[in-house]
């Protein structure tokens, strides 16, 4: 029995002592975050599943695990061997959650038909569909006051401590004090008196405070709760040091100790009080006694749209991100020595850190050589490092933070000879790419709208990609930012002059080779017409794409002439920051394509 099973059967004692047929365990923490500090991750413990995105769930008889398509292929490996069935979400015939719970039930009838999952790491509205849901499928309860992980995980880590510190205005380009103003007006607009904010990156933005409690995330666990005069941090009060205790003070925000935020919402002593119930847990929102109005958090749309600070950050950031990149692709392409996905990722990381206010990468590098390439979201350990080889394709998904801003590029790399088949899938996925920085657009449209022209070419092949386009990136914050977003599925966010988003279209050939080509955008304005402000994007990203795997005939000439523009703009923006010999492999990596 290996220790997830032996995990799971400890899990079942507990479930037969408490008369539970099921345990949910999701992905997130009690602030709804994507990347969560050690202490959350309970969902890995229990499944030994470690990827950003999923759920498993555990009946007294069976137990199984739903994600989406970055991690099939990571999921399959790492659930071998326990007694997890993967679900595949958004394939044809993979159940929901309750109707797999029903269907389980149904095959090995139990003394009890109430479900639980932990309603302080599960969001209101969460709770609320996941209660009509199993009720309607089949007559279940939902219990949401039960944790059995304090009582199974032994060496569970603790709540991080690390200490919080002020962003400084020179970067953040508004003060708190501004902000929160920004943000009543906000809440006026909405009839509501005040707000509990939950997201640790809108907490962080709007204080200009950052943290490193979460991998890669400059966050730190809190809530903030407003009302028309007052605001007070919920955050423990070791991580205060005594520069961000005097900063409070001078904004006039109060504190309390962490985990007072549900007394403090019980003393909430206005008539009401807005609740984003994607964000705010259940165990909170159940706490709340006053009338609550249930909408968006307005933080969430005023960060995605930065201030001219931020823009100058950015594009700050990505020309020492750049520099990086070129140093790293010519020492890839020109040593001899020995290379690894793993030692790749560690020189990368080594020359970022060189860079002036470089704090941390944004997200574990994908490193994937060959058949990896194809695992979307590969990360490579002891155990799967592979040796990199004189051909194919090399997928290279890497970030980083920066004081002023953060990063997110992919580049597909050729390392020889290539296959008919690879350079293909890597023109057509460059095609959408092109296509997607070729884009206007009215002011006000969706990511959705936008989405198919990363498709259009591939489509046409049969070929396609089950992850989204493109995603918002933070200021010296979360790499993943939302809620604008380039997808497939219906996401009704406007994009508007000033918000950053990614283009990253990809195919992956399982067991074969994939490519994903990723710059980071900034949405600016194109023109004004008598039908209204129309959009377009800018390259933040600069960094060469390889020319090298490019079936030229594919292209269309004006992506052939985005294409040469764009390397134009690469070479004119780094080479005077590069040495003779740096500039001179620049040249030829932007060179024109014929």
């Amino acid at each position: 029995m290996n220790t997830v099973n032996q995990r799971l059967a400890m899990l079942r004692e507990v479930m037969r002592r408490e008369h539970l047929y099921a345990f949910i365990f999701p992905s997130t923490d009690p602030h709804q975050s994507e990347y969560v500090a050690d202490h959350w991750k309970g969902r890995e413990f229990i499944s030994g599943f470690n990827g950003s995105a999923g759920t498993a769930v555990v009946t007294l008889d069976g137990a199984a695990l739903w994600t989406d398509s970055r991690y099939f292929l990571a999921a399959e490996e790492q659930l071998k061997g326990t007694d997890y069935q993967l679900m595949k979400l958004k394939i044809a015939g993979t159940p929901t959650i309750p109707q797999w719970i029903n269907a389980q039930y149904s095959q090995h009838r139990a003394p009890w038909t109430e479900v639980a999952i932990d309603g302080s790491c599960t969001s209101a509205n969460g709770v609320k569909e996941l209660i009509a849901e199993l009720r309607r499928e089949g007559g279940f309860t939902l219990r949401t006051n039960l944790d059995p992980l304090r009582e199974l995980w032994t060496d569970r880590p603790a709540i991080p401590m690390n200490p919080v510190e002020v962003f400084p205005m020179k970067y953040a380009g508004e003060t708190a004090h501004e902000k929160l103003a920004r943000i009543r007006q906000a809440l006026r607009e909405r009839h509501a008196d005040g707000m509990l904010m939950a997201a640790l990156d809108d907490i962080a933005w709007t204080l200009n405070l950052r943290g490193t409690d979460v991998h890669c995330n400059p966050v730190f666990v809190s809530y903030l709760l407003l009302s028309t005069t007052t605001a007070t941090l919920y955050v423990d009060k070791e991580k205060l040091t005594p520069e961000v205790e005097a900063y409070l003070k001078a904004e006039g925000i109060g504190t309390d100790s962490y985990e007072h935020v549900a007394q403090g919402l019980k003393d909430y002593f206005e008539y009401n009080i807005l609740v984003d119930p994607d964000e705010v847990n259940y165990t909170l929102y159940q706490a709340i006694g006053r009338e609550r109005i249930e909408q968006e958090s307005p933080v969430k749309r005023m960060k995605t749209v930065k201030n001219a600070t931020e823009i100058a950050g950015f594009r700050s950031a990505m020309l020492k991100d750049g520099i990086a990149m070129v140093r790293f692709l010519k020492w890839l392409e020109e040593s001899h020595e020995p290379k690894t996905e793993v030692s790749i990722d560690r020189k990368l990381t080594s020359l970022r850190a060189e860079q002036p206010l470089y704090r941390d990468i944004s997200f574990d590098t994908i490193a994937g050589y060959g058949p990896h390439a194809a695992i979307v979201h590969y990360e490579a350990t002891p155990e799967t490092d592979v040796a990199l080889e004189p051909h194919g394709l090399l997928l290279l998904d890497s970030g980083a933070q920066y004081l002023d801003g953060t990063t997110d590029i992919t580049r597909t790399i050729a390392l020889g000879p290539l296959t008919d088949e690879e350079r293909k899938i890597y023109t057509l996925v460059l095609k959408g790419h092109i296509q997607i920085e070729l884009c206007k657009f009215p002011s006000g449209a969706s990511g959705t709208q936008i989405d198919i022209l990363a498709r259009e070419a591939m489509w046409r092949e049969g070929l396609n990609y089950l992850h989204g386009t493109g995603h918002g990136v933070g200021t010296y914050l979360n790499v993943h930012e939302g809620p604008h977003q380039f997808r497939m599925e219906w996401k009704p966010a406007p994009l508007v002059a000033g918000m950053t988003i990614t283009d990253e279209p990809g195919i992956y050939l399982a067991g074969r080779c994939g490519a994903r080509i990723e710059n980071t955008l900034l949405i600016v304005p194109y023109k004004e017409t008598e039908f209204g402000q129309f959009l377009g994007f800018e390259s933040l990203t600069l960094c060469p794409i390889d020319k090298r795997p490019i079936l030229k005939d594919m292209l269309l000439q004006e992506e052939v002439d985005w294409l040469n523009a764009y390397h134009q703009r690469v070479y004119d923006a780094l080479s005077p920051h590069l040495s003779p010999d740096e500039a001179a492999w620049l040249r030829q990596a932007t060179s024109p394509l014929a």
